[in-house]
């Protein structure tokens, strides 16, 4: 057992270890040196998922009582190294083809990576949004990091004023929240807020509201969804599988940790507003997704409906509705890395390929990245017996079953409201099935064009869709 006052933050100093490595590698590089900069990358990512794996037991704090490396932490932690490896994996090829600066571009990944740690493990609100904006602001680099495309720019300055917007909100809801319960810890505010009635105290209230603001944007969820098309159409497909994944398993760790643990005193007051924005979330994803034409845009709005599916095992606010939101990271995280997996490879540096149409006939030219394109989008679907089907299963089960209203009245939501809330997310995910099949249609039963064929796919890369597939299978 690893044991010493910063054991906490072990995974991510491995990792950030690594980024510092890489920039220093990338300076050997400069004078001619050949450094495995995507390997370096990679042994970081596995010191912090062996790291993580021997925390389990351990309940470790640091010394300053801000990160916990808890087992809800640490699991988190899991999925991000999973992250981590699939987009290194994954990004061999459009670094070279892109010609993107290999040691900034990794780097940066892995900065962003000890960002979403921090804010999986901390348990300060201070600490969180920090690593919110070290997550953020590596984050905005990596979506414009094609500096000579001129829609890669703009997806980057779109996403960084309303980033910096939402983490204002944030950091207002912060200062609420402390001049309240005068104290930034969650288990803190946790008890002063149930010592005290705040009912009628309007600051409690401000603040909560700025916190939703601030947490909302960082998944996507409507109305503050609006940046997600743009920026997941501007940034290379890998660096948007990453932030797909990435970003919203790392915003939904700290949003469960404050409001199930910090806030949960005050659920009656923002259970009924999640409500809202879960099924809003859901509704508008799954409808303005089925317009689209562009792969990366539908996707954009798939994920925008998939966080509605999480926050509605927010909602629920019992134990399975916990153990629900971790799975469906686990499963949203191996699914839609899979598929943006495949969108990169399958583009040029003159082209994307992200349309629908480009994946006519893709069975006859490309069977193996059809097949596995098929499982993604499957999953995505919600389809049996893929681990998406499961996810959706559990989450649902999770806001109907037992425990999830504690007391409907004092919830401001009735038992029928959970059940309403279940109701439009499997209507949601039934209409979403037509834009994943309309896809897989496409790459079956349609002639390609005189495109040009398909690039050929490196067997890492092949490797790691196949270990993506076999993650949602299992």
């Amino acid at each position: 057992m690893i044991s010493g006052q910063f054991d906490a933050a072990i995974p991510m100093l491995c990792v950030t270890l690594a980024g510092l490595v890489v920039l220093l590698a990338e300076a050997f590089r400069g004078r001619g040196e050949k450094m495995p900069i995507g390997g370096l990358a990679i042994i970081g990512l596995v010191g912090a998922g062996i790291a993580s794996y021997f925390l389990w037991d351990s309940g470790a704090e640091d010394s300053f009582g801000v990160v916990s490396a808890d087992r809800f932490g640490l699991f988190v932690n899991l999925v991000l190294v999973v992250i981590g490896l699939l987009t290194v994996v994954f990004s061999a090829e459009t670094v070279e083809r892109d010609r993107l600066p290999a040691g900034e571009y990794y780097a940066i990944m892995l900065f962003a990576i000890a960002g979403m740690m921090l804010m999986g493990q901390a348990t300060d609100l201070l600490v969180i949004f920090l690593a919110l904006e070290t997550m953020s602001i590596c984050v905005y680099i990596l979506t414009g990091i094609r500096r000579d495309q001129q829609q890669s720019t703009e997806a980057a300055f779109k996403y960084f004023l309303l980033g910096a917007f939402a983490s204002a909100f944030f950091l207002y809801g912060i200062a609420f929240i402390y001049g309240v319960a005068h104290t930034t810890s969650i288990d803190a505010i946790s008890t002063e807020i149930a010592k005290q009635s705040m009912s009628d105290n309007p600051m409690i209230f401000l603040g909560i509201g700025m916190l939703i603001i601030g947490f909302a944007f960082k998944i996507a969820a409507v109305p503050f969804h609006m940046w997600t098309p743009d920026a997941y159409e501007g940034a290379p497909s890998v660096v948007t599988g990453f932030m797909s994944t990435g970003v919203k398993a790392a915003a939904v760790a700290a949003f469960v940790r404050v409001f199930l643990k910090g806030l949960d005193p005050m659920v009656a007051d923002w259970a009924p507003i999640l409500w809202w924005v879960a099924a809003l979330t859901m509704i508008v994803g799954t409808v303005v997704g089925v317009a689209q034409t562009s792969l990366k845009r539908m996707l954009a709005y798939s994920s925008i409906a998939h966080g509605g599916y999480i926050l509605a095992g927010l909602v629920a606010g019992n134990d399975v509705g916990k153990a629900a939101i971790l799975f469906y990271l686990a499963a949203y995280a191996l699914t839609n890395l899979g598929a943006f997996g495949i969108i990169s490879l399958l583009g040029s540096r003159e082209r994307a390929n992200d349309d629908l149409r480009d994946y006519a006939g893709l069975w006859h030219s490309h069977p193996a990245l059809a097949m596995l394109m098929t499982f993604f989008l499957l999953s995505l679907g919600g389809f049996p017996p893929t681990a998406g089907f499961i996810a959706k299963w559990y989450v649902f089960s999770a806001v109907v079953g037992p425990g999830a209203t504690v007391s409907p009245v004092a919830d401001g939501l009735t038992q029928s409201s959970y059940y309403w809330l279940a109701i439009i997310g499997v209507l949601s995910s039934v209409v979403s099935v037509f834009f994943y099949l309309r896809i897989v249609v496409m790459m079956y039963m349609t002639e390609r064009d005189a495109r040009p064929a398909p690039p050929r796919i490196s067997p890492i890369a092949m490797a790691g869709l196949v270990i993506a597939m076999i993650g949602v299978l299992y």
